[in-house]
C-alpha cells in the first residue's frame, strides 16, 4: 500500500507499522485496514499482527493461492455491494459503453506493455509463451478471422456512433492516466511473478465462474448477449462475448503460473500484496469509466 517492505512472515513488524500509522490517523493506512482487515480499532499492535497474519494465511484456502486471489477479488468487486461500474454494466446505457470504450483503449495499451515487461524479465518458457499469446490476443489478432480485443473495442465504439479517430484522439481522464502510471511503475519495479498476478488477476472481472465462489452478480447480465436481443449493438456483443468466453481460461492459466512460481520462488506474500495494490488501482480505473459516461450523459 505504501511501498515499505518487511521480512517474509514478519507480521509483528507489519502489525506495528499499521498500528503506528493508525494511531496517527493516517488516512491511507486506516482505509486499507478498514477495507481488508478490520473496521474496529485494535487494543495493540500484537492484536493487529494476528489479524493481518490471518488475512494473508493460505490455510483458509487449503494452501491454494489462486483461490485466495479469487476470493479477495470477489470481496472487492462482487460482494454485497458490487462495484458501481459492474452494476451499471448489467444493462448498459450508450454512455456507459462509450465511457468503457474511451478509457479502456488507454488501459489496453498499458496492458500489453505490462505483459512485455513480464516477457523481458522471466526466464521461464511457459510464462514467455503465455504472455506472447496473450499480447497477440489482446492487441495483435489474426486477420479478420480473429480480430484483437483492442479492435473489437474500437468497433464497439464505432457501432455506438463515435468516429474511430475521435476515440483514438481522446485523452484519458486523470484517474485512468494515474492508474496507468501505477501499473507501469509496478511492472517496471516488481518481480515478474507479481506483475503477472497484478495484471492477469484483473481478468477475473469477466470470469463467469466467480459465481461459483460467491460472486453476487456477473460482469454483465448474459441475457444481453442472446440472439435476438437488441439491448446492445452486435459489435458490443462481440466485444463483451470475447472477454466473457476467453477470460475464464486466460485468468486461470495465468494464475496457475503465478501459483507455481510464487511457491517455487518463495514470493507468495509479495504476490498477495501486489495483487491487492493492483485491484485498488483497478477500482479507481473503473470509476473513471463511470466518470466518462457521466460526461456523455451531460453533453
Amino acid at each position: 500500500m505504501c511501498g515499505q517492505t518487511f521480512p517474509v512472515g514478519d507480521y509483528d513488524a507489519l502489525g506495528q507499522h499499521y498500528f503506528d500509522f493508525a494511531e496517527k490517523s493516517d488516512i491511507a493506512h486506516v482505509m486499507w485496514l478498514n477495507r481488508y482487515v478490520t473496521r474496529k480499532k485494535t487494543k495493540d499492535a500484537k492484536e493487529l499482527s494476528k489479524l493481518l497474519a490471518q488475512y494473508f494465511d493460505l490455510g483458509q484456502t487449503n494452501g491454494n493461492l489462486q483461490k485466495w486471489l479469487r476470493l479477495r477479488f470477489i470481496d472487492r468487486f462482487y460482494g454485497s455491494r458490487p462495484h458501481p461500474f459492474v452494476v451499471a454494466l448489467q444493462h448498459p446505457s450508450k454512455s456507459i459503453l462509450l465511457g468503457y470504450v474511451i478509457e479502456h483503449q488507454h488501459f489496453l495499451k498499458q496492458w500489453v506493455r505490462s505483459c512485455a515487461y513480464i516477457v523481458a524479465k522471466t526466464d521461464q518458457t511457459d510464462a514467455t509463451l503465455y504472455e506472447l499469446d496473450n499480447i497477440n490476443t489482446e492487441f495483435g489478432g489474426i486477420g479478420t478471422e480473429r480480430p484483437a480485443h483492442y479492435e473489437l473495442l474500437l468497433k464497439m465504439g464505432e457501432s455506438l456512433g463515435m468516429d474511430r479517430q475521435k476515440i483514438l484522439s481522446t485523452p484519458s481522464l486523470p484517474d485512468t492516466a494515474s492508474s496507468i502510471r501505477s501499473w507501469d511503475d509496478l511492472a517496471r519495479t516488481e518481480h515478474w511473478v507479481e506483475t503477472m498476478a497484478a495484471m492477469h488477476g484483473l481478468e477475473l472481472i469477466a470470469d463467469r465462474t466467480l459465481r461459483e465462489d460467491g460472486a453476487t452478480i456477473s460482469y454483465f447480465d448474459p441475457m444481453i448477449l442472446k440472439p435476438g436481443s437488441h439491448e446492445v449493438t452486435e459489435e458490443t456483443k462481440d466485444f463483451l462475448r470475447e472477454g466473457y468466453e476467453a477470460d475464464v481460461g486466460h485468468s486461470k492459466e495465468a494464475l496457475d503460473l503465478v501459483e507455481k512460481y510464487a511457491k517455487e520462488l518463495n514470493l507468495i506474500e509479495n504476490v498477495q500484496a501486489t495483487f491487492l495494490k493492483s485491484i485498488d488501482i483497478f477500482h479507481r480505473y473503473l470509476m473513471a469509466r463511470l466518470q466518462r459516461a457521466e460526461e456523455f450523459d451531460s453533453a
